[in-house]
């Protein structure tokens, strides 16, 4: 699996600014055999975490995240960027290496102690996915794992979410 996404993920260099090496992940996207792959390939290792939710990122943990839940028979729950979700929510605010954000989910959404896996397509520095979990919590859900299309391992940010799961998945390191 990690061969066949490494021939496909395109590389752009200084985007979106000079000195970053930009992962377009799109190109899995126009490939449905290779999208199939890849949706098998994360609820294989899913399904023996007996999660009841997977919470999806803003944007790009949408790409893959309803569809695994679907092949799970479990939940998508859509975290947001604050402001686009309706209804009571949960936020939670962080800091980024270029500013903050601020994220939310439905108040109605995460039964109190479900285990929950947070989905985002790319692992950098995992102050995002950090904050998607700190929201999970908050509303009462537990975190027991993230997923990853790609994770930058040059930028060691599993040990910050080894703070909250050891449970960390990913289909292709950089």
């Amino acid at each position: 699996m990690e061969a066949a996404l490494k021939r496909v993920i395109r590389d752009f260099s200084d985007y979106p600014k000079p000195g970053i090496v930009f992962k377009d992940i799109s190109p899995v996207l126009m490939d449905m055999k290779l999208y199939g792959e890849v949706i098998d390939a994360f609820a294989d290792r899913i399904r023996e975490l007996n999660v009841d939710a997977i919470a999806g990122v803003e944007s790009r943990g949408f790409w893959f995240g309803p569809s695994i839940a679907h092949q799970l028979n479990i939940p998508f729950i859509p975290i947001r960027k604050k402001g686009k979700l309706p209804g009571d929510t949960h936020s939670y605010s962080y800091d980024l290496e270029y500013g903050s954000a601020e994220i939310e989910v439905q108040k109605d959404c995460l039964p109190v102690g479900a285990r929950v896996l947070i989905h985002d397509d790319l692992l950098a520095t995992g102050g995002t996915a950090k904050a998607a979990a700190q929201l999970v919590n908050q509303a009462g859900a537990e975190t027991v794992a993230f997923a990853f299309l790609v994770n930058l391992t040059f930028l060691d940010a599993e040990p910050r979410l080894k703070e909250i799961s050891n449970n960390i998945i990913s289909l292709v390191n950089y």
